[in-house]
């Protein structure tokens, strides 16, 4: 007897919907990182450069893995990998150095993501009726970025709270996809 393309996808959901407390668990784990950013202590350099280094090295690890799927440009995708390894053993053995270096960046990165954000927006001003939100936020982006690059004190308090909300709203993001997918439901995009 042929199994079915509906058999196959009520079982691909039963068998997800059994592990929505993954989810659930990242969630907490998520939201837990975000109290230890936000207390901001001696735990929150640790953190969030600890948090920077093995996420480079885990995307320094993806592109490595991706090298035999991938057509074309294999010598930059390993070369990319590479550096973001070694960036990120950096960061794991220097985390000082690596929270003050994010925190210089946080700001001229916000700086030229509101340009393109404002860029957008005005491109996109004939295709939708709220493309005034992109300009708006693209402009709140230029201001703190400014604000953040001006001052070394200014861009660490903007990185942490960037990267304490951040955890934060993924926590309760991750809790509230759990509870989806414990219910069967299946439309939100896990991100």
């Amino acid at each position: 007897m042929a199994v079915t393309e509906r058999q196959t996808s009520v079982a691909a959901d039963e068998r997800d919907q059994g592990q929505w407390w993954v989810l659930l668990v990242i969630g907490g784990l998520w939201l837990v990182f975000g109290w230890v950013v936000l207390s901001f202590e001696w735990r929150t350099v640790w953190s969030i450069a600890l948090f920077a280094g093995f996420s480079m090295i885990a995307n320094g690890l993806v592109y490595l893995a991706t090298l035999s799927v991938i057509e074309g440009w294999k010598w930059l995708r390993a070369a990319v990998g590479v550096l973001f390894i070694l960036t990120g053993i950096v960061a794991v053995a220097w985390p000082e150095a690596t929270f003050l270096v994010l925190a210089a960046i946080i700001g001229w990165y916000l700086l030229f993501k509101g340009v393109f954000t404002v860029m957008v927006a005005i491109m996109s001003r004939g295709l939708t009726e709220l493309w005034w939100l992109g300009l708006v936020a693209g402009l709140a982006e230029i201001g703190v970025g400014f604000w953040a690059a001006g001052y070394e004190g200014r861009s660490i308090t903007l990185l942490v709270i960037w990267v304490g909300f951040g955890a934060l709203f993924e926590g309760v993001a991750n809790i509230f996809r759990a509870f989806d997918v414990r219910r069967g439901v299946t439309t939100l995009a896990l991100s």
